[in-house]
């Protein structure tokens, strides 16, 4: 089942993205990953402001694709730079649609 990896971002210091964006493209196919936007231009619709610089949503096969791009020993070193670097989050969602499974939420 497909998943999407949803990276939350606040950059603090800029200094670790050239090497970051660099290499971890690479890494991300490694685990038949993709990126389906890397983007800074956010703009808040509805509830209150997040200091997000940087949203990135990319998608793979699966759970365990994913997770095996974020454990890669390769991918530990940027991850430790990303993190040094930013306040972010990491989100894993799959591609299931609830609705018609909850009483609230028809299928439509």
């Amino acid at each position: 089942m497909t998943h999407y990896l949803i990276a939350d971002v606040k950059v603090n210091d800029d200094s670790w993205i050239p090497d970051y964006a660099a290499k971890v493209h690479d890494i991300v196919h490694k685990h038949g990953g993709k990126y389906l936007s890397r983007s800074a231009n956010i703009t808040n619709i509805e509830g209150g402001q997040l200091d997000t610089t940087l949203i990135a949503l990319l998608e793979f096969p699966s759970l365990e694709a994913l997770r095996a791009f974020v454990d890669d020993p390769d991918y530990a070193q940027f991850a430790k730079a990303r993190q040094d670097g930013t306040e972010s989050r990491f989100n894993a969602i799959d591609d299931t649609d609830v609705a018609g499974t909850i009483p609230y939420l028809e299928k439509g």
